[in-house]
């Protein structure tokens, strides 16, 4: 008989949970950029769950995902059509760098971001 905790531990909250404590180091470089209002004052969440997909990072305000790929990607682009179709089916914008990137290129990766967040956070700008 499964435990209510062996019954807990698929949700799509726990594996983000799981996913949080696990990160790589891609994921873990690009996230020390993010947290904390640190780019551009905008608010970021990572590994956060919506609908059966679990998103690397997350700024609600902007409407805005993005994903770090591995080299798995390269083998399920029709997956990740699929899972792209589905966030902008909910009003998100997603992009996508590969892992490699964010740590050799976490200034560019950063600006890109930015950019696509439309640029500093209004509540950060003069006033």
């Amino acid at each position: 008989m499964a435990t209510f905790k062996t019954l807990r531990d698929n949700t799509p909250r726990d594996r983000a949970r799981a996913l949080r404590r696990e990160d790589t180091e891609a994921e873990a470089r690009l996230w020390n950029a993010l947290r904390a209002r640190r780019l551009g004052g905008w608010r970021w969440r990572r590994q956060v769950p919506r609908g059966p997909f679990i998103l690397d990072f997350l700024c609600v305000e902007a409407g805005l995902v993005v994903e770090l790929d591995g080299g798995q990607h390269a083998d399920q682009m029709a997956y990740d059509a699929h899972r792209t179709a589905h966030l902008e089916d909910l009003g998100l914008r997603v992009i996508r760098f590969w892992n490699s990137a964010a740590p050799t290129s976490r200034d560019g990766v950063c600006a890109t971001i930015l950019d696509a967040c439309g640029g500093e956070h209004p509540s950060t700008g003069p006033g």
